[in-house]
């Protein structure tokens, strides 16, 4: 039986502004290990505020989280900030490299931040995966200087990073042409056929979605 990598029970969420309005209803959902998972659904369906909860960032919910078979539910900023930094890598629709630093050094930061390993040893896993992403030759380069392509390809070194055990998107396609669209999807599928990485992908783009492994499809704050 695969691993259970994420799971939640009875997730609902409300919004309060400027009346109460319940904007996910009971969300029951199972991710497991390497598994390339796409949440799809209109605009205001409620698909980013899944991610957002997912993720940790927002903890005003009902319902349980599990990550890992942990339940998350509960703890404090100091357990989530670890457990973001940990377990979950990040890739949104705008890369957000930081400006002064060098491609090399934005994919390092992370790891510099969980402080596991030496700035060594960090550096040289950084340029592993931007081998992998065919970057290397662009390590030294500034963000400024790359296609929006390349940026969305430092941002998924930038993700893994730390060996998360899922990685969450929200729209990494969304900002792309077609072609870098694509290049993006193909990464992320040879990441989970190579190497059984987790992946938990919001999107608009129904050829993406239609090509991942799974299709969790919302209306409504529900999963339908």
């Amino acid at each position: 039986m695969e691993k259970n990598i994420l799971q939640t029970i009875g997730l609902t969420k409300y919004f309060y502004d400027p009346i109460q309005f319940q904007v996910l209803k009971n969300i029951d959902m199972n991710v497991n290990k390497g598994e390339f998972v796409s949440i799809v659904g209109k605009s205001g369906c409620g698909k980013s505020t899944l991610l957002y909860l997912l993720s940790t960032m927002d903890t005003d919910y009902e319902g349980q989280l599990f990550i890992d078979g942990k339940l998350i539910t509960g703890k404090s900023d100091k357990e989530l900030a670890l457990i973001r930094n940990e377990k979950i890598g990040f890739v949104f629709q705008f890369h957000y490299l930081l400006s002064e630093y060098n491609v090399l050094r934005n994919v390092m930061l992370p790891g510099m931040k969980l402080a596991k390993l030496s700035e060594e040893e960090i550096e040289s896993k950084a340029m592993e995966h931007l081998k992998t992403l065919e970057m290397h030759e662009h390590a030294l380069k500034m963000p400024n200087q790359l296609s929006g392509g390349q940026k969305q390809r430092v941002a998924i070194a930038r993700a893994l990073i730390n060996d998360p055990l899922i990685i969450m998107g929200d729209e990494p396609t969304g900002n792309l042409d077609k072609k870098n669209s694509d290049m993006v999807f193909d990464i992320f599928k040879q990441l989970t056929q190579e190497q059984k990485q987790t992946l938990l992908i919001v999107t608009h783009d129904n050829d993406f979605s239609e090509r991942s492994d799974r299709t969790i499809t919302m209306l409504d704050g529900q999963i339908v």
